[in-house]
């Protein structure tokens, strides 16, 4: 019979393992508790740190997903389906497929001749004034930049230090992608300024999202902050995921260019260019999916704790480097649009291109970045060469071609010359598009990627549009669209040379980079030093 007092009798008397457990707690740490305080710790870490986990294959795919299903609306539904749908809305008969001699002695057709001076001639009339489908929608996507400007300021913050930057792109795709669908509802031309202001809008708030989610990505590769001689990690994986992406983008355009060309040539014109507007809302409608795999919020730092000296908006202002780039990137961006516009027009109108060869130079210019953009990426990784310089080589690109076709102006160009510059040129578009935004990220400061993205978002927008206009406000002159676009080519090219821009001090000034002899934490201000101030507002 055991004493009272043994373990045995506490064991059997309903106090189970108490004495047990307290001699074990006495003699033994509490490897639980140890483990919630690491766990506490990592989710300070990942919050004021601003550490990001690095992107899933599924999260990448998506993003990719997004660009290939958005990229198509500022390269060709714009700037191409919308100005002839407007000019469908004409009246015309039946015009024969008969051929003639233009005044340069090539032989065109009667039925592209209208249809290009369908586009060009001045058809709408307000108040006095006289538009033409392609002044029509330069107006309308001027108007969508206007309404897009306020709506980018206010979603800036959001985007920066609030949590629902899921419902803002989610809302804008959704918004862009049913104006895409009534389009064809009313044969009027008044209504298409409605279409057009919206789509413009939308579609400039989904690209800052997507922007600021590869500069969010970009960390969670390489980590915050970095020493100088870790910089070329974040080059190689920033720009194997913006190439990717553009190229997955031209894939989408070449899709919807080929469709459009199928669809101009049934009897009904006009049905057939609003099924393309239809499958273009449906196929934007597709992207969405990038945002239930983009989840990314900002760190717990409240929005009424953010000070309102400054608007968050503004912040780009105090970074040279960063007004420099999207300054470039608004350049460029008016320069690669001023030649497209331009020389299609040309090709169509005074070359008499047939619309075959149209179809091929389409997917030239939209199928040709697929092969050379990942094929530079080596190139760029051999020589070194960070965002700037790529953009350097897309300008100069572009101006070779502005300046060959400025020069041959008056001569009548072979579609091999054609087709040879097309390629050039969606080359050295697809390096400024990929690059652009590089060198926009580099310049922003951790936290404020989507401050810098919306300037980034609307600049680039505005240049697009702004060269598109310019080139089809001129049609039949050639040499002033392309000296035009070579001028802003030279100029883009001073401003990043005399500019002293950089991608190493663009990172180093928004603090992405820090001295080899700075010790303490890997995480941007979580020395200790700072520890008593754990939400960082500014950067330096």
């Amino acid at each position: 019979m055991a004493e009272p007092g043994s373990t045995l009798d506490v064991y059997n008397s309903g106090g189970l393992h108490t004495v047990r457990e307290d001699e074990e707690d006495m003699a033994t740490p509490d490897v639980k508790d140890a483990g919630m305080k690491i766990e506490m710790a990592r989710e300070v870490y990942k919050a004021y740190g601003d550490f990001e986990e690095a992107p899933t294959k599924l999260e990448i795919f998506t993003w990719y997903l997004y660009s290939m299903c958005s990229y198509f609306i500022q390269a060709v539904l714009i700037p191409i389906v919308f100005p002839l749908f407007i000019s469908e809305i004409r009246s015309h008969g039946n015009i024969p497929n008969e051929s003639f001699k233009n005044s340069r002695g090539l032989t065109c057709y009667l039925r592209e001749m209208d249809l290009f001076h369908g586009l060009t001639n001045s058809t709408i009339h307000v108040n006095g004034s006289a538009f033409s489908p392609f002044e029509w929608t330069s107006i309308s996507w001027g108007v969508g930049l206007i309404i897009a400007f306020p709506i980018l300021g206010f979603i800036a913050k959001h985007l920066d230090h609030g949590q629902n930057q899921q419902l803002i792109a989610i809302t804008a795709t959704a918004i862009g992608a049913v104006f895409c669908l009534p389009s064809g509802v009313f044969k009027t031309k008044w209504i298409f300024p409605l279409y057009i202001a919206a789509i413009v809008a939308a579609y400039t708030v989904c690209t800052a999202f997507h922007t600021r989610h590869l500069g969010r990505m970009i960390r969670g590769f390489t980590g915050h902050p970095l020493r100088k001689r870790q910089f070329p990690h974040r080059r190689g994986v920033a720009s194997w995921l913006s190439i990717h992406a553009t190229s997955a983008g031209c894939l989408g355009a070449a899709v919807i260019s080929t469709f459009t060309y199928h669809m101009l040539y049934p009897s009904e014109k006009f049905i057939g260019l609003w099924i393309v507007c239809i499958f273009s809302g449906l196929k934007w409608l597709v992207g969405i999916f990038h945002v239930f795999f983009a989840n990314r919020p900002a760190a717990i730092t409240s929005l009424s704790f953010i000070p309102s000296g400054t608007p968050h908006v503004l912040s780009v202002f105090k970074y040279p480097h960063a007004i420099g780039s999207i300054f470039g990137v608004f350049l460029a961006s008016f320069s690669t649009m001023c030649i497209f516009a331009g020389a299609v027009l040309h090709a169509i109108g005074e070359l008499c291109l047939t619309p075959q060869h149209l179809l091929h130079l389409w997917l030239l210019y939209f199928l040709v970045p697929l092969l050379t953009l990942p094929l530079l990426q080596p190139l760029q990784k051999f020589l070194k060469a960070d965002a700037v310089k790529m953009q350097l080589l897309g300008l100069l690109l572009s101006v070779t071609t502005a300046g060959f076709g400025f020069y041959y102006q008056l001569k009548n160009w072979s579609r091999g010359h054609i087709m040879f510059f097309a390629a050039l040129q969606s080359t050295a578009a697809g390096l400024l598009h990929a690059f652009g935004r590089i060198l926009v990220l580099d310049c922003s400061p951790c936290g404020k990627e989507g401050a810098f993205s919306v300037w980034y978002s609307w600049m680039r927008e505005s240049g697009t549009c702004l060269g598109f206009a310019v080139a089809t406000a001129i049609p039949g002159m050639i040499g002033k669209s392309l000296g035009t676009a070579f001028v802003v080519g030279v100029v883009a090219i001073l401003v990043l040379i005399f500019g002293n821009i950089s991608s190493i001090g663009g990172a180093k000034a928004a603090g992405h980079l820090i001295e080899e002899s700075v010790r303490g934490s890997p995480v941007h201000g979580l020395d200790s030093t700072e520890m008593r101030k754990p939400i960082q507002l500014e950067t330096p």
